[in-house]
């Protein structure tokens, strides 16, 4: 696009006279205005092409896998969120030779483990394999802002773990989230972890695919084993928000395997009946000042399934005012221009996007795609067979969608996008990496998408998100005049 020169723009302006000057002039305006808008609003496809690190699982034998010293020493061991409020967590670990202590010992101090909890353990077989005793252990009534340490068992012990317990929802205190999605375990996937942690990130919420056992020989179980211990270097000292993928259906009809989500539901807990639902693959918390919501694209969810009548429900529990962002969870993306699993989100689209609006949902993360991409707010609620209102249109009250499906799976990249760039699409890259996203106060948040450039840390694309319920002048005035009203009766 020509670059306008305003000064001379005004010069030629001053010099028309007349209604034939003042109808071009206007006409020139408009089209100044038009440019400016193709300018804001025009996506940005990367050309960046990735020339090193192939796409392939890092061997067994590797340090990055490496079993603990020590006879049946505590492996694998991560953490999650383990009620509604962030006042819980689920400590899970797996024990290989024989289950051991359920014991959990923690404390504020590493001198003083002085509180303790009892755990369950249960393991399971897919075809030829046999799982090691997997544990769970809910330690409960934790307060905000407090750094626990803890110890797993009671005869050998872990190295002490430490967990950041965020300050109390109605402090709205900033927290910051990474967000990883379709991560696997190539060098790739220790790439995107290792950059992930540098990154002063406080709870990762994981959008789907984890382990890609899947994609081995009868669905070996020991690459949940060789995963599990690849991210224990940061998910036993921080919460990872699970969501589910379809490399955790393993249905293996050949196999004799009919059950489905089998190794997933043994090995990572969600604390779903917190929130009333029926189902550990689709569930809600609420962290710091985030109301996140985790749903599951590969169960059912059309109208009146057990998954949308808890999803109208659990939207309808949403308090702004304890926490101002929401955040959905999905791993099959609801809008993405890339050729790979191109419209594998639109039933969820249609079930549930015009929820989304309604309730101002501030953002949508998903994976699936081994891409990334973020859209503009857009919304296509008035799609209808008759209508011919059928594409997406720029609602200001929708969500943004954020495609991060990228952590280093063996199974490469997506690097087909679909041309041209569609108008909802602001920014895609067919590359490797993560993204953080800072919840700064209850009206703005910074977003970062960093690339995993063969290795390298480079930061990419990056958005200022405004709140979709605070960000609004009204909402801002009321509350400013409650609190006055607060203050004055207070005196």
């Amino acid at each position: 696009m020509p670059t306008v020169s305003f000064y001379n723009f005004r010069v030629f302006l001053s010099k028309s006279t007349g209604m034939c000057g003042l109808l071009f002039n206007l006409f020139v305006w408009s089209l100044c205005l038009l440019c400016l808008v193709d300018l804001a609003l025009a996506g940005f496809t990367s050309s960046f092409i990735r020339s090193e690190w192939p796409s392939i699982d890092i061997p067994f034998d590797s340090p990055e896998f490496a079993v603990p010293d020590g006879y049946n020493v505590p492996q694998q061991v991560h953490i999650t969120q383990g009620d509604y409020d962030g006042k819980a967590v689920i400590v899970s670990w797996v024990t290989i030779s024989e289950p051991g202590s359920n014991v959990v010992l923690y404390g504020k101090s590493k001198e003083a483990y002085n509180l303790s909890a009892q755990g369950k353990f249960k393991n399971y077989t897919f075809y030829n394999y046999r799982s090691g005793y997997i544990h769970h252990c809910l330690l409960s009534e934790l307060e905000h802002n407090t750094k626990y340490y803890y110890k797993i068992g009671t005869g050998n012990l872990l190295e002490n773990f430490g967990s950041k317990h965020l300050l109390r929802l109605m402090q709205m205190h900033h927290i910051r989230f990474g967000i990883i999605g379709d991560l696997g375990q190539t060098y790739n996937s220790l790439s995107t972890l290792e950059h992930y942690m540098k990154s002063s990130g406080q709870t990762v919420l994981f959008v789907g695919d984890l382990s890609y056992a899947d994609k081995h020989k009868d669905n070996d179980g020991n690459r949940w084993d060789s995963w599990g211990r690849l991210i224990e270097r940061s998910a036993a000292y921080q919460p990872w928000i699970w969501t589910v993928g379809n490399h955790e259906i393993e249905y293996r009809y050949d196999l004799g395997e009919l059950s489905t989500f089998k190794a997933f539901c043994h090995r990572y807990a969600t604390p779903y009946a917190a929130s009333q639902s029926s189902s550990p693959l689709w569930y809600a918390v609420r962290r710091a000042s985030a109301h996140i919501i985790v749903l599951s694209s590969y169960s059912p969810f059309v109208k009146y399934t057990p998954q949308w009548l808890w999803l109208r429900k659990e939207l309808h529990q949403v308090d702004r005012e304890k926490t101002p962002w929401l955040i959905v969870l999905t791993h099959a993306p609801i809008y993405n221009s890339n050729d790979a699993h191109y419209m594998e989100g639109e039933s969820m689209r249609a079930a549930f996007e015009r929820w989304f609006v309604q309730f101002k949902v501030d953002v949508v993360f998903s994976g699936h795609v081994h891409a990334y991409e973020r859209s503009y707010r857009i919304s296509n609620i008035n799609y209808g067979i008759t209508s011919g209102n059928c594409y997406p249109v720029p609602d200001k009250s929708a969500p943004v969608y954020i495609t991060v499906g990228d952590g280093g799976n063996l199974e490469g990249l997506a690097s087909r996008f679909l041309e041209p760039q569609p108008e909802y699409s602001a920014f895609r890259e067919a590359s490797y990496g993560h993204s953080v996203l800072e919840l700064k106060n209850r009206t703005h948040a910074f977003y970062h998408w960093i690339r995993n450039d063969d290795g390298k840390f480079v930061p990419t694309d990056h958005a200022i998100f405004h709140n979709q319920y605070w960000a609004s002048n009204t909402r801002r005035r009321l509350k400013k005049h409650q609190h006055l009203v607060s203050l004055t009766a207070a005196y």
